[in-house]
């Protein structure tokens, strides 16, 4: 089709070039391709053994399983196996399949040989010239590694492909079954809206919280974590606080000096609390710009409540 006149291109009047420069090509006709083109590879030669680590990720594409030629080669392939999975190496190698070289890993698993097409080092973006935003420096030690920590020990779990499904697929196959009985469609929920961090302790317990929520209901207690176990009970705890707080608020007067000594508790006993825990009581008991505060910010506005309040009057 041609974009500038929307007609229809004879297949005769199709060609083959290789852009040069702004407008600028170099045709190639059929014929001199084949006559570079490699032939179909026989045999697959390996270059190099690597260790398997060093090989990121990214550089992975499609898998294939290999197997001996014949019987009497089934000897020959499994020392090959054997040494590769003994030896934690790959075998680097390049072959061709469909008139294209492909750059390969030949890898080990259990009882089977495996040959994993690997990306060109020319196809793989630098993500730090392509993503606008990277972190300039390494996370270090403190209280939110330590919180992003437990979120990651509480989701902890064994590898199992089979608990992952296509939900999107299976709603596709819905949707036709539903039709060709000439059933109503419901209409697809709305994705849940991105939300701004403002506090990262905050979003970090929300998540360690409802992480823990959902591990109770999936998984057998003796399965958990002993870090999970650990804490899983300080939520539970906080959120009686926050019933009870509900049900029997403070009477004015004299009745109200228990409740300002729970509001006002002393500095020694919060600063045992992390900041998401400081925010959350802020939170109950309305201190005004808790959400700027530093940790110890909190730690004295929930110590002196009526202070700040002062101050903001003033």
């Amino acid at each position: 089709m041609n974009e500038r006149t929307g007609d229809e291109v004879e297949s005769g009047d199709i060609v083959k070039g290789y852009e040069v420069g702004e407008g600028e090509y170099i045709v190639v006709e059929p014929e001199e391709l084949d006559a570079i083109a490699p032939g179909r590879s026989q045999t697959i030669d390996i270059t190099d053994f690597v260790d398997l680590e060093v090989i990121e990720p990214v550089y992975f594409d499609r898998t294939y399983y290999l197997a001996p030629r014949g019987k009497e080669y089934t000897k020959v392939y499994e020392l090959l196996r054997a040494a590769l999975a003994q030896s934690n190496r790959v075998g680097v190698a390049t072959f061709v399949m469909r008139g294209k070289q492909y750059l390969t890993a030949l890898r080990a698993e259990e009882r089977v040989l495996v040959l994993q097409t690997l990306h060109w080092a020319d196809e793989v973006r630098d993500p730090g010239k392509e993503l606008p935003e990277l972190p300039s420096g390494r996370a270090s030690k403190g209280k939110e590694l330590d919180m992003a920590l437990q979120l990651v020990d509480s989701l902890e779990g064994p590898w199992n492909p089979a608990r992952y499904r296509d939900t999107y697929q299976e709603k596709v196959r819905e949707l036709v079954k539903a039709k060709a009985e000439g059933q109503e469609v419901a209409a697809a929920e709305e994705a849940p809206a991105a939300t701004d961090v403002v506090d990262l302790m905050q979003a970090l317990q929300g998540s360690i919280d409802q992480a823990r929520g959902s591990q109770k209901s999936t998984r057998p207690k003796a399965k958990q974590s002993e870090l999970a176990r650990r804490t899983a009970r300080k939520p539970a705890a906080r959120t009686a606080k926050k019933s009870a707080a509900r049900k029997a608020p403070p009477k004015r007067g004299r009745a109200s000096t228990d409740s300002r000594k729970q509001h006002g508790a002393g500095k020694s006993e919060l600063r045992q609390l992390s900041k998401a825990e400081l925010y959350q009581r802020a939170t109950e008991h309305d201190v005004p710009g808790r959400s700027k505060m530093s940790r110890e910010d909190l730690v004295d506005a929930l110590a002196h409540p009526g202070r700040r309040r002062k101050k903001r009057a003033a």
